[in-house]
């Protein structure tokens, strides 16, 4: 009999470690990864600084050519940096998948009217270039606002884990805001490649005095400052800039 009860309490350890084993695995791999996405699409971030005494002519150049660019794939919204990014483009773009994003700058790169009557003439007005590699959070699509106004982009610095760790927390704390109808959401990105653990979440609103006064309501609301103290602990540093859309730009 005591054979028998040492050969089955055996068994049930065995058991009982291969299924912690198991959940090891799988927080691991959690952890390590985030949300799996269910398709390819992506999209690029893209920043360009531009040296201020040539702002005027790269707008009016880009203004002239952007549909040559824009042959090849989809634009999401283009911008110039108001507050907080003076002299400075913002641009995102949509690819099905890397192999597709691929193709598309193979095609850019051997395009003849896009090379000789843009690129060539703007890459000296340049100071730099960033660019990242983003997905849309699982609850997040784009929303495009039904008239002109003026955009938002926050940029959160979370720390390592990826969603697995603060995610839910970080929804709670956007949900907040547009729950109460505070602040139309564009869009929540997650970065993929570029500086990891970053979220960039574009808001819309009709103007700056309209962004000035939501806030000021909204940090009087109890749940949106439950919600945003509760993310804090998984912030490591974030920043802001008000963004205008260009003429071409999809996004108004």
């Amino acid at each position: 009999m005591l054979l028998m009860w040492n050969a089955f309490r055996g068994t049930l350890t065995r058991a009982k470690n291969a299924k912690v084993l198991k959940h090891t695995k799988e927080l691991r791999a959690s952890i390590s990864t985030g949300p799996q996405q269910q398709h390819g699409t992506y999209y690029e971030i893209r920043s360009y600084c531009i040296k201020p005494e040539h702002n005027t002519t790269f707008l009016k150049l880009l203004n002239e050519k952007i549909h040559l660019r824009t042959a090849h794939s989809e634009l999401v919204g283009f911008w110039t940096g108001d507050y907080g990014a003076f002299n400075q483009v913002f641009h995102i773009w949509k690819y099905d998948s890397y192999a597709h994003r691929a193709q598309v700058r193979a095609a850019v790169a051997t395009d003849p009217q896009w090379q000789e009557q843009f690129i060539s003439k703007v890459l000296p007005m340049l100071v730099s270039q960033d660019v990242e590699a983003a997905y849309l959070v699982p609850w997040s699509k784009i929303q495009k606002p039904t008239k002109k106004g003026v955009y938002e982009l926050v940029t959160f610095q979370m720390k390592p884990g990826g969603p697995a760790v603060w995610g839910k927390t970080f929804q709670a704390a956007i949900s907040a805001r547009t729950g109460a109808g505070y602040s139309h959401l564009v869009g929540v990105f997650h970065s993929e490649f570029g500086l990891l653990n970053r979220v960039h979440v574009l808001w819309w609103y009709e103007s700056h005095d309209q962004r000035a006064a939501i806030r000021h309501t909204a940090h009087q609301d109890a749940r949106v400052v439950a919600a945003v103290r509760e993310s804090v602990s998984y912030l490591e540093s974030q920043s802001n800039k008000l963004l205008l859309p260009a003429p071409f730009s999809p996004l108004q």
